[in-house]
């Protein structure tokens, strides 16, 4: 008699085997993760937006809309044919790398009075963070021009050279903003982008001890930077030792994971939110998420982005070109770390980086951006073989036909022009019944 978890075996191996479960999964997944993100914004972002003067819908009325765009980004991202997004890569780092720039120009960037790290540009009532976009520029520009064929020049190959220079440059205009803690996610993502292209170990290996050394300096700096690394050593151990100056953010966040314990206090009955909590709805939201939802919530959040994890990388498994799978791969491992990062500091794993949890925690630009970046590993998705094989015998699915994206094609795949009409009017036919073409030739005979 076959068991229960024969059956639930058995189904895995069904749903795995079909053709677009990558692409429906992962699409799934960020919707559930993005839902999931307006509704805690909503519930611990209410008495934070009253004290800045707005109502107790404000914050959460901006989430939405910057989500409703992002959205779009992601619909986008899905009709763009692979080879279209591998063509314009250098574009988006151009406009990336100017950003990074401009954001540095007093009275175009903002936010060091505010965070302490000047970071973004505000157009009207957008506020842009080109960090954001720098890392998945890098991750486009990285994936296409490490996917080509290698140099036959001995030696270290120049596109390494190319690609960790630009890097350079990029991770040193974010730390010129002051913030540390996206210079760290920037160089995450660079890290996925030269593990996944095949570059030696040893240098990836030697990367981090420098990265390590350099946090190491930060820590014996002095000033909020170094205050972390010693609460984060204080709370490994657990002795907090101010836990009404250094350690407050830290403290109230474990008070709310243990508040929570195993089913939470109830969607929208956080009492961190009521000012004890600071960032609750951006950086600590997992803590709000801990305390309303319990275990239960939390877990649930870690099994999305673990699953999310599976499919983007197993996307890239089955990619059908270099470019894609090195995309997918990055983009995925990106998200992936950023998420168990921020969560990771909000447990006492590591220490505290400012970093936000990807499409859950409020903001705008990191929305737009995020899920844009997640339209574009769908894309991925979308294009595996099998796939491209099942839309074109069967058609596509309902859910592309509503949001009327182009059948996938196959990379240097040529599309069938129609034939062009006569030049020169209708076709004639003749008295054998036979169609003949209206040209000057004909009309000089027909004469």
């Amino acid at each position: 008699m076959t068991t229960l978890a024969e059956k639930v075996q058995e189904v895995s191996r069904d749903v795995n085997a079909r053709p677009l479960t990558d692409y429906y999964v992962i699409s799934i997944i960020v919707a559930a993760l993005t839902g999931l993100g307006v509704l805690m914004v909503t519930s611990s972002s209410m008495t934070w937006s009253v004290l800045d003067g707005d109502t107790v819908w404000g914050t959460a009325i901006k989430q939405a809309a910057m989500v409703v765009v992002g959205c779009f980004a992601f619909w986008f991202a899905l009709r763009m044919r692979p080879e279209s997004i591998k063509r314009w890569a250098g574009a988006l780092l151009v406009v990336s790398i100017v950003l990074l720039v401009l954001v540095l120009i007093p009275g175009i960037g903002t936010g060091r009075e505010e965070v302490g790290s000047q970071s973004w540009i505000v157009l009207g009532p957008l506020r842009i963070q080109p960090s954001e976009i720098a890392k998945v520029a890098i991750a486009v520009w990285g994936s296409a021009m490490l996917s080509a064929r290698k140099n036959k020049t001995p030696g270290m190959d120049q596109r390494y050279l190319k690609f960790g220079g630009v890097s350079i440059l990029m991770v040193s205009l974010i730390v010129f903003q002051g913030d540390v803690g996206m210079a760290l996610a920037f160089l995450v993502v660079v890290g996925f982008v030269l593990f996944f292209a095949g570059v030696n170990k040893n240098l990836i290996l030697g990367a981090v001890a420098v990265v390590g050394v350099g946090l190491l300096v930060l820590s014996m700096s002095g000033g909020f930077r170094s205050d972390r690394f010693t609460v984060y050593f204080d709370a490994l151990f657990g002795s907090f030792s101010d836990t009404r100056g250094r350690a407050f953010q830290s403290y109230q966040g474990f008070l709310s994971l243990a508040d929570g314990s195993l089913t939470g206090v109830g969607l929208g009955q956080s009492r961190a939110k009521w000012f004890y909590l600071p960032e609750a709805k951006n950086d600590f939201i997992f803590a709000i998420i801990g305390e309303e939802l319990g275990l239960w919530g939390g877990a649930i959040v870690i099994g999305l982005f673990g699953l999310l994890a599976w499919f983007g990388l197993r996307t890239a498994q089955r990619s059908q070109s270099r470019f894609q799978c090195l995309l997918a791969a990055s983009l995925t491992a990106g998200v992936v770390a950023q998420a168990f990062i921020n969560i990771g500091y909000v447990v006492g794993l590591v220490p505290v980086t400012g970093i936000q949890l990807p499409m859950i925690s409020a903001g705008g630009t990191s929305a737009i951006i995020t899920l844009g970046a997640m339209g574009l590993l769908a894309n991925c998705a979308r294009h595996e073989p099998e796939a491209i094989s099942t839309m074109q015998n069967y058609g596509r699915g309902a859910w592309d036909r509503i949001l009327r994206l182009p059948e996938p094609v196959a990379p240097n795949a040529k599309r069938i022009k129609p034939k062009e009409p006569a030049r020169f009017g209708r076709p004639v036919t003749s008295r054998g019944g036979s169609v003949v073409e209206r040209t000057p030739a004909n009309r000089r005979r027909r004469r």
